[in-house]
């Protein structure tokens, strides 16, 4: 579109103004590894259209990138992805998705500054992908929940038997969830805040 000319510089669309009623904003970043569905989660859920930064994949990452699981997969977050979604009329979140890539990684410096939480996306045909995702929010003291994105030709297992696997305290929640459905997506995201909330009783003075 052509604004040359003219005066008038496009403001956002009707819908994606923030309800008036809101008054508080909670960043979330969904992190996990290359092609666990990050960039769906934020699409799936967000109640305006996703900011994405997907780029075509090239020949330069064969080699570098592991995408075993996801050979179909011809495009890849090089940035973020960024989303909303009002869980009350009060109550916004902002979600950040972080590139799945270990070359990206230090986009997660500035992508994890002022979250309140994560989730971790975790596909079962590559669970040792999660670890060192894990790690770093551990180091950063993020509090997370690990979200197991269940892919059709995925590996089914008990959640309990994952949570050894991924050597997963019992305080942390584990659940399953269908990253291309919205209400799954938000049962996730419900998952978190419901976590944070317990945590910050905890840390609340008797």
């Amino acid at each position: 579109m052509d604004f040359k000319g003219s005066d008038t510089i496009p403001g956002p669309r009707t819908e994606d103004h923030l309800p008036q009623t809101a008054d508080a904003a909670v960043k979330i970043v969904i992190v996990g590894g290359f092609g666990v569905g990050k960039t769906t989660m934020v699409g799936s859920v967000s109640e305006i259209k996703p900011l994405t930064t997907e780029e075509t994949m090239t020949q330069a990452g064969i080699g570098v990138d592991d995408n075993y699981g996801s050979e179909t997969k011809t495009a890849t977050t090089v940035a973020m992805d960024f989303g909303r979604i009002s869980i009350t009329d009060q109550l916004v979140l902002y979600l950040f998705g972080t590139p799945g890539q270990e070359r990206f990684w230090f986009l997660w410096n500035g992508l994890f500054e002022g979250a309140l939480g994560a989730v971790v996306l975790v596909d079962t045909r590559r669970l040792e992908v999660s670890f060192d995702v894990m790690d770093r929010l551990e180091e950063r003291g993020v509090p997370f929940v690990v979200a197991v994105n269940t892919f059709p030709d995925g590996p089914r297992h008990h959640l309990e038997e994952l949570r050894t696997a991924l050597d997963l305290s019992e305080d942390i929640p584990i659940v399953e969830c269908d990253a291309r459905r919205r209400a799954s997506s938000r049962d996730v995201l419900m998952t978190l805040l419901r976590f944070l909330h317990s945590l910050a009783l905890e840390k609340a003075p008797v």
